[in-house]
């Protein structure tokens, strides 16, 4: 398997954003994308919202799957509290399960599944959580739930896990090989999260700068992260 770079890498931290001030779009609305219930308690609604840019390629993704495979929305925008409720929480989980971990390795390891606040993809917009379903809308086996851990999962939520079903396998590459084409980028330890202009993307891709930092839903426009060039 090759290297895994995650979220808590200092290179994440290390790339600039060069806020480009592009607004949120609720999928709900602006979009034909299926929008799974779940979330559906979050009465503000932020959780259907992406930056327009993400939304585009969401859209053009879904249009290389084959007929009878639709994408799943499952959550876009999370407001950057939530994010660091979040990960205190999976945080302050792995601190009581190994209390002989040094703070570093505890925020390496909760990264995995919960990015830090400061650069959060979730938090500028950027990043969907999504899903394949069939022709009726019943989810396709994927090999683990969405959101499972890598401790639940025994690991089987990495993307290119070898503990999965040939046919869940399958199910991931045709998610992959529609999101990659359409310029997203996955984060290998959760196989439903994809991102566009964020510092994660930025750094994978090549990218000098992302494009989007964290902001806010209520309007008043994106929020200063450390070490980025937002404005507003």
């Amino acid at each position: 398997m090759a290297e895994i770079v995650l979220m808590s890498d200092p290179r994440v931290a290390a790339v600039p954003v060069r806020e480009c001030g592009e607004g949120l779009v609720d999928v709900r609305r602006d979009s034909p994308l299926l929008v799974d219930s779940r979330k559906w308690h979050d009465s503000a609604g932020a959780f259907t919202h992406l930056r327009d840019g993400v939304l585009g390629r969401l859209l053009k993704a879904q249009e290389q799957l084959s007929d009878g495979v639709r994408l799943l929305f499952v959550e876009g925008y999370r407001p950057p509290s939530l994010q660091r409720r979040y990960f205190d929480k999976y945080v302050a989980q792995l601190r009581a399960e190994h209390p002989d971990w040094s703070a570093g390795r505890i925020r390496s390891a909760a990264s995995r599944y919960v990015s830090p606040p400061e650069i959060a993809p979730h938090s500028a917009g950027a990043a969907v959580d999504v899903t394949l379903v069939d022709a009726d809308g019943r989810e396709l086996d994927l090999g683990t739930r969405m959101n499972a851990t890598p401790e639940e999962s025994d690991g089987a939520c990495y993307t290119h896990a070898d503990n999965i079903t040939p046919e869940a396998g399958a199910h991931r590459d045709i998610l992959g090989a529609a999101l990659t084409a359409a310029g997203l980028v996955n984060y290998p330890t959760e196989w439903w999260h994809w991102s566009y202009g964020d510092r994660y993307w930025a750094l994978m891709t090549g990218a000098e700068a992302a494009l989007y930092g964290p902001t806010e839903l209520d309007g008043r426009g994106p929020a200063e992260a450390p070490g980025s060039h937002a404005r507003g």
